[in-house]
């Protein structure tokens, strides 16, 4: 695929470099000469320095045969234009902008579900294809591992009862020093290890892999099972019934929001009780405003205008006898401190906002159960539209080292009519899932497992064959 990106900070470089590794041939442009000449250095690709907004600029580049156009500058308003401009001339060019103003997120994506019913032809609201806001991506992360015991990593997906665990192998345990064949005679439960993490690589496991204490397993399981996997790791799941959420911006918001509307989740028993409410959730707050704003929108909860590092404060609330606290605050290299702190005081579970995966493997270091990197789930999410129709879902492993992907079998597609131990390649993918076209819900798939036209599979690749295997898969 050919892809222009405007915009050359964080965002845009790691968006770019992932791509690289796909075999992708991408134009990275920005108007800050410091900007372009720091990424010229780093990424093998055609850096320009120009504004990203100007027809003429967007054609020298080759617009005209591009597949996509990601806009991500700081400024709002330059990402929306420049797809609208796009849009006006090239409209068939799939268009994503990333937004920070959730006032032009809320707009757009409501109106676009009001009147999808009657769109027809019509062109998509400011003839961006797909808008991305950091704040909704990351809040949405930290939901999903609070629903998921806030224990580890997990990646969740639908119409499937397996999720992807994170998991420490601990010294002493049942898995250190087995292979990942000989596990298969500790449980009856159906599991696929999808990934392994030591201190130097991330990669795809063979049977033959030998696990040892320290590595970090992603382990394809039903949550139902994931209490026994975590015993034989020399872990244990823990009960989650009081949660304190530090920060109340725009992230924390959306987080407390999410998770007071989950009537049917496995938090029901004291979200949906209002006598208990106020006692299992409370949020803290310094800031005078923001504190005010969340004692209006949640006038069931509790909310402290206090700082967490104030001596005195968590004995006074009691705050070390909670089950989780939630780190939200903009200052994530704070959250990664206080997070560490509060587990020093009893504390068993952490969720800590950080800036990007590095940042996130530190907190994990020390001992922070789940870390949800904020550039990285934008990335995450870019990558998904990026993929084609046939992709519905991208997932990034250790900073974009793995990818997992959730993709259709098209008509087109090499693998059709084939067993799954005919298209192995072993160390380039593995398949974790399949969904056959006239089932409901997700099985792990085996070698006799024939793929046809329509079943949606999961799998997991190396960065560098990603682009490869998705295509010989759609």
């Amino acid at each position: 695929m050919k892809i222009i990106i405007i915009g050359a900070g964080f965002t845009g470089t790691q968006l770019a470099k992932r791509l690289i590794n796909g075999k992708n041939d991408v134009v990275l442009i920005d108007n800050n000469e410091e900007v372009v000449r720091h990424a010229s250095n780093r990424l093998d690709c055609e850096v320009t320095l120009a504004d990203g907004n100007n027809l003429e600029t967007l054609e020298e580049a080759g617009i005209e045969h591009a597949d996509a156009l990601v806009c991500v500058t700081s400024s709002d308003e330059v990402n929306m234009i420049t797809c609208s401009l796009v849009d006006s001339v090239y409209p068939k060019i799939k268009k994503i902008a990333r937004v920070r103003n959730y006032a032009y997120y809320v707009n757009t994506n409501s109106a676009t579900q009001k009147h999808a019913g009657d769109l027809g032809e019509h062109r998509p609201f400011y003839g961006i294809d797909f808008m991305i806001h950091p704040d909704v991506e990351a809040a949405q992360a930290i939901v999903n591992a609070v629903e998921h015991g806030a224990i580890t990593d997990s990646l969740q997906f639908e119409d499937s009862d397996f999720e992807i665990i994170r998991i420490t192998v601990e010294k002493g345990s049942a898995f250190d020093g087995i292979s990942v064949q000989s596990i298969r005679t500790l449980t009856t439960k159906q599991f696929l290890v999808s990934y392994i993490e030591n201190d130097e690589t991330t990669s795809l496991p063979s049977g033959s892999t030998i696990l040892a204490a320290g590595n970090n397993i992603g382990i394809l399981v039903k949550r139902k099972d994931l209490p026994e996997f975590l015993t034989l790791c020399g872990s244990k799941e823990k009960d989650i019934k009081k949660i304190a959420l530090v920060g109340a911006g725009r992230i924390g918001q959306i987080v407390a929001e999410k998770l007071i509307s989950k009537r049917t989740s496995r938090f029901k028993k004291f979200f949906g009780m209002k006598s208990r409410f106020a006692q299992n959730f409370v949020i803290i707050e310094p800031d005078e405003q923001l504190a005010k704003a969340a004692s209006e929108r949640f006038p069931g909860v509790k909310v402290f205008r206090a700082d967490l590092s104030e001596e005195g404060f968590v004995e006074e609330e009691g705050l070390d006898k909670f089950d989780l606290v939630i780190y939200t605050t903009h200052n994530h290299e704070l959250n990664i401190v206080m997070a560490a702190y509060i587990e020093s005081l009893g504390v068993e579970n952490s969720i800590a906002l950080v800036s990007n995966s590095a940042f996130g493997s530190i907190a994990r270091n020390i001992g922070i159960e789940v870390a949800v990197p904020l550039r990285d789930t934008v990335i995450d999410s870019i990558m998904s539209h990026l993929k084609g129709d046939a992709v519905s879902g991208v997932h990034s492993v250790n900073g974009g080292t793995l990818e997992i992907a959730e993709i259709t079998i098209s008509e087109e597609s090499s693998v059709k009519n084939k067993s799954l131990k005919e298209v192995a390649e072993n160390g380039k993918f593995l398949v974790l899932m399949i969904k056959k076209i006239d089932q409901e819900s997700f099985t792990i798939a085996s070698g006799n497992t024939m793929l046809e036209s329509g079943d949606k599979v999961v799998l997991i690749t190396t960065s560098e064959e990603n682009e490869s295997i998705l295509k010989k898969f759609s």
